[in-house]
């Protein structure tokens, strides 16, 4: 089933939003002109993402500086596991996700 985040017309630079689906904290997030969607929720110690930094494709989360290559999910840091990342889908002027 499709469940639309946003319209694509939308999306900027600067998009950042929190949707809930599915029972999921997911983060709609635009890096490098490219819209990205992972769990909100940083695998370290669950701090919420959305107001995490970003530079380039790195997304350093808030309360530990724990760093991210969020077109990945690899972490960039020995101490922490992977950053979920989902698959986006698209239907004409949509952007979601299939649950």
């Amino acid at each position: 089933m499709f469940v639309t985040l946003e319209r694509l017309l939308n999306l900027d630079d600067d998009y950042r939003r929190v949707f809930d689906v599915a029972g999921h904290q997911l983060l709609l997030i635009v890096v490098e002109g490219q819209p990205r969607l992972i769990e909100n929720r940083c695998p370290h110690q669950g701090a919420p993402l959305a107001r995490a930094t970003l530079s380039g494709t790195v997304l350093r989360c808030p309360r530990h500086g724990a760093r991210f290559d969020v077109t990945t999910g690899r972490a960039l840091d020995a101490t922490c596991h992977a950053l979920a990342v989902y698959p986006l889908a698209y239907d004409g002027d949509r952007i979601g996700v299939e649950v």
